[in-house]
């Protein structure tokens, strides 16, 4: 019997191999106590039952544990500044056929964006971009390529008019030439390993999620994957602040520079 959080975590890791132990935890316990209440079980040993037995309630539990918001060209000043500093620097420095790695990418917004904003610089037939999340759902919807209005909110019209065919009022799919730019896989940030030789590694508006520990952890794992002087992009509520112990250099802002 699964009598408190502690051994819910256990069960959650035994069967989805996420840990718990490294999200920050007044946080992640609302989210599951509220998801209990929603769903109206009385408690941890009754939904444990309940979602172990349904392999589609496990999945929506997952989908809803790895808190998936994404959006195409989130924060425009900062793809920008990719754009016009630093995809230019790493193509001189590396050539054009880079190894991107877009972790944790969750429906597929950001790696179709950096596809997009490369596209501007070198040919499609160059681009491959490594695109990882934990969530078998949301990497469905990524494969799909079908996204709503709210999703393109932020995206400049050129890409819109260039990439996407609008299907009915509110939805746009996303043209297969991007799509064949994207290698979409399953992979887990806390225990999974890493691809290595990376120029440009993108992970936004995930880390805030994780204990110091496992940010900590994943930093390091992110600056070994990274050849010398490779990028990492994080998202705009996430500074390193002991990059430099790390071996990062500080960049533009909410870039990081792996040193020589």
């Amino acid at each position: 019997m699964i009598k408190d959080y502690e051994e819910f975590k256990k069960f959650v890791f035994q069967n989805t191999s996420i840990d718990l132990n490294a999200y920050k935890e007044r946080q992640m316990k609302r989210r599951i106590d509220t998801l209990i209440s929603r769903n109206k079980f009385d408690g941890y040993d009754s939904y444990s039952k309940a979602i172990k037995s349904d392999p589609k309630m496990m999945d929506e539990f997952v989908n809803y544990l790895t808190i998936n918001v994404s959006e195409f060209y989130r924060n425009p000043a900062l793809w920008k500044t990719l754009e016009n500093d630093i995809l230019p620097d790493l193509i001189n420095k590396f050539g054009p056929n880079l190894k991107i790695w877009s972790a944790a990418c969750s429906t597929g917004d950001e790696p179709y964006s950096l596809a997009m904003v490369l596209a501007k610089k070198v040919p499609l037939s160059k681009i491959h971009i490594l695109a990882t999340d934990i969530d078998d759902q949301v990497l469905m919807k990524a494969k799909d390529g079908v996204y709503g209005e709210n999703s393109l909110k932020g995206l400049p019209q050129e890409y819109k008019d260039k990439y996407f065919e609008k299907m009915g009022d509110r939805f746009y799919k996303i043209s297969d030439d991007i799509k064949r730019c994207v290698e979409f896989k399953k992979g887990n940030l806390l225990k999974d390993n890493y691809p290595s030789g990376m120029h440009l590694i993108v992970c936004r508006n995930v880390m805030i999620y994780f204990t110091e520990e496992a940010k900590d952890e994943i930093y390091k794992k992110f600056h070994k994957a990274l050849v010398p002087d490779g990028c990492l992009f994080v998202g705009n509520t996430e500074q390193i602040i002991n990059h430099r112990e790390i071996g990062y250099t500080f960049d533009k802002l909410f870039f990081y520079r792996k040193v020589k």
